[in-house]
């Protein structure tokens, strides 16, 4: 493993990690997911490295080893992190990695920057995971429900303009957030289609544009990326090939899976090998030709 600085302005930077095979089968970029750090993501990265993958992790700005002075200074939005953030990794990777296939795997507001970011159209792959519309009238079990109503539209906007960012360590949300980042996404979990309904972002046109393959994966149990969630966040992209997995737990003998378990080391053996056969069946270029969209679901 080597730590790495990619730039993203001139004054800020992302702190990387990357795992370097000689002879890779391709580069996977994982773009995190909110309030979550790259160390989270280690497993998962040493399996795809062993696998035959070059792997390459950081943190958001804002986030994790990414933080530069005051969180309380930081003006990084989500759109920031999908828009600029994205882009300097995977330029970085394109750049480091010209002779092999460039792919990504994107965990929740990750995968959003799989569809969103114009750095998208640099892959040759991707995959998203527990990622949907974040939009709070999907969760189906009403206290979860409030509780997220609550955290994005009443918890999170107060603490933030009391203390200048979003405490979410102490509250055991993950990692503190920048306040624009944490405002941006309550705001957008208010409208009827998250950020597609963003007057201030062509989002809509972004994932329209999406043409490579995809692999999305969302699971039984997760309260916040369920069908309905997924297939608002999907239904904008309509010229990619897209196949759907929805992962019932109990089938593969997993107590939970929810939104975060796919990236922990009880579901390695049962379920990483997906991921893994399916960057690996994407490495041949003939499969990105001209071919008309298709998506598929498989219950598994």
């Amino acid at each position: 493993m080597t730590d790495l600085i990619i730039p993203v302005t001139e004054q800020e930077t992302l702190s990387a990690t990357l795992w370097e095979q000689e002879a890779a089968k391709g580069i996977v970029i994982i773009h995190p997911a909110t309030a979550v750090v790259q160390e989270f993501y280690r497993g998962f990265a040493g399996y795809l490295y062993g696998e035959g993958f070059s792997v390459l992790t950081y943190d958001y700005r804002g986030t994790g080893r990414s933080v530069s002075g005051s969180l309380r200074n930081s003006r990084v939005t989500m759109s920031d992190w999908i828009e600029q953030d994205v882009a300097a990794v995977t330029a970085w990777a394109g750049a480091r990695f010209p002779a092999r296939p460039l792919m990504a795997v994107g965990h929740s507001v990750g995968g959003h920057a799989v569809l969103l970011s114009p750095a998208t159209a640099s892959l040759q792959a991707a995959v998203i995971i527990a990622s949907h519309a974040g939009v709070t009238s999907t969760i189906r079990n009403a206290a979860e429900r409030l509780r997220v109503w609550c955290l994005l539209r009443v918890l999170g906007p107060v603490l933030c303009r009391i203390l200048g960012y979003m405490p979410a360590r102490r509250l055991g949300l993950g990692e503190n957030l920048p306040a624009p980042v944490m405002q941006q996404w309550g705001q957008w979990s208010a409208m009827p289609d998250y950020f597609y309904d963003d007057p201030d972002w062509d989002a809509r046109q972004r994932a329209g544009r999406v043409t490579l393959p995809l692999l999305v994966m969302g699971f039984d149990d997760d309260p916040w990326a369920n069908a309905e969630a997924i297939t608002r966040l999907l239904a904008p992209v309509n010229k990619a090939r897209v196949e759907c997995r929805e992962i019932r737990h109990a089938a593969f003998g997993l107590p939970a899976i929810g939104h975060m378990g796919f990236f922990k080391m009880r579901c390695a053996e049962k379920l990483w090998p997906q991921v893994a056969n399916w960057l690996r069946e994407q490495g041949s270029p003939d499969l990105n030709g001209p071919q008309a969209p298709t998506v598929r679901k498989r219950a598994d």
